[in-house]
């Protein structure tokens, strides 16, 4: 108190009004907020739980739940989902027909090249019968045997019919697209291929029973000319008169009126070329008769139609009937009906299908090169 006495007034009042330099940084530093250091982290000050809201955290807890159910719901029904798919797709390719290795390869060629000589390509369905693969997606397979009961001899019928023998097969399309309509395969009554062997082999060489590969070639360019094959295969049906038919099977669903309107077409056009033998008015009521025959519906693809030729030229047409097997649809019984129709795929300018006629001409290759008499033994 004696040291503040003896100062002047003036010095006392200044120095209780500011503080000095060292306790005002003292002040400063206990006023600034704490700093994380290394040793020490930061404190938080307490005043931040005031800003807290209780009802504003509540809500986004309550819609962060229901996000997170609504997330694991979906999750279970996708899975439910895809479950139930995968299940159907599993059953629909066990009611596929199964493929084994000895099926038959897509767009296989009917016939295949055996030391430079054609053979047909013979293979076993799943049941174990031979069958002929047609090149066809469709209609892949024709079997290599059929037995049929009608356009049988007396005395000759089995008791699952007459046997025929695959000859050759091929597609007939039509338009300048090449629209696919049906596949067509030749069959011949295997116990008359004899009698066409010998007619054919004789064609080329008179003295002989089977024919070589030069004599073989000479054939096949005969039966390939319009001309000349047209006159072979006309005495043919003439004069030997095999029993044989054509199966046709569609590979687009058709009707019978599109099939008629081909066939008689088809007549026609080789009928006008000789007027004499097919303008009497008994060819014109059996032309009428065939037309009948066609006053049909609708043949599905797949479904199976047999015109077949007997030894007197009479035309039977059976339809597969699907449970109730094979139904006959009517006869024809004139002989030049058949025979026209015949031409219209084994020869002339034009035939309904080319690449039918030339498997066809193929297999009468395997026929002319064995021993006149032998196919019938033939084990394949």
């Amino acid at each position: 108190m004696k040291a503040l006495h003896s100062l002047p007034a003036s010095r006392a009042l200044r120095s209780l009004s500011r503080p000095s330099p060292s306790r005002l940084l003292q002040c400063t530093h206990a006023q600034s907020p704490q700093c994380r250091t290394f040793l020490r982290p930061q404190r938080t000050s307490h005043r931040a739980v005031e800003n807290l809201n209780l009802n504003r955290m509540r809500e986004q807890s309550y819609d962060y739940h229901i996000r997170r159910r609504n997330f694991l719901l979906s999750g279970v029904a996708a899975g439910v989902l895809a479950t139930c798919y995968t299940a159907y797709l599993l059953a629909v390719e066990l009611r596929k027909p199964k493929k084994f290795d000895s099926g038959l390869p897509d767009k296989l060629d009917p016939f295949k090249d055996e030391a430079g000589t054609k053979r047909k390509t013979i293979i076993h369905d799943a049941d174990g019968r031979e069958v002929v693969p047609t090149g066809d997606s469709t209609v892949a397979t024709f079997p290599r045997l059929l037995n049929v009961d009608v356009a049988a001899r007396e005395g000759q019928e089995m008791v699952d019919g007459v046997e025929y023998t695959l000859v050759g097969l091929g597609t007939r399309t039509v338009s300048f697209l090449g629209i696919r309509v049906y596949v067509v395969g030749y069959y011949v009554a295997t116990q008359d291929v004899a009698a066409i062997q010998a007619r054919l082999v004789r064609e080329i060489n008179p003295i002989a029973s089977t024919l070589i590969s030069s004599e073989k070639e000479e054939l096949r360019a005969a039966l390939l000319d319009p001309a000349r094959g047209e006159r072979i295969w006309t005495e043919v049906l003439r004069e030997v008169r095999p029993r044989s038919l054509f199966r046709i099977v569609p590979v687009r669903d058709t009707d019978y009126h599109h099939l008629r309107d081909g066939f008689v077409r088809a007549i026609q056009a080789r009928s006008q070329g000789s007027g004499a033998e097919f303008g009497d008015e008994a060819f014109g009521l059996a032309m009428r008769e065939f037309r009948g025959l066609f006053n049909r519906g609708k043949v599905p693809k797949g479904k199976e139609l047999l015109l077949c030729r007997d030894a007197a030229g009479e035309l039977t047409i059976t339809y597969d009937e699907g449970k109730a097997g094979r139904v006959t649809i009517g006869r024809v019984p004139e002989e030049r009906i058949s025979r026209l129709l015949w031409l219209n795929y084994l020869a002339g300018k034009q035939v309904a299908s080319e690449p039918a006629r030339k498997n066809i001409v193929e297999g009468i290759m395997e026929f002319v090169e064995r021993p006149i008499g032998t196919v019938a033994t033939q084990v394949v």
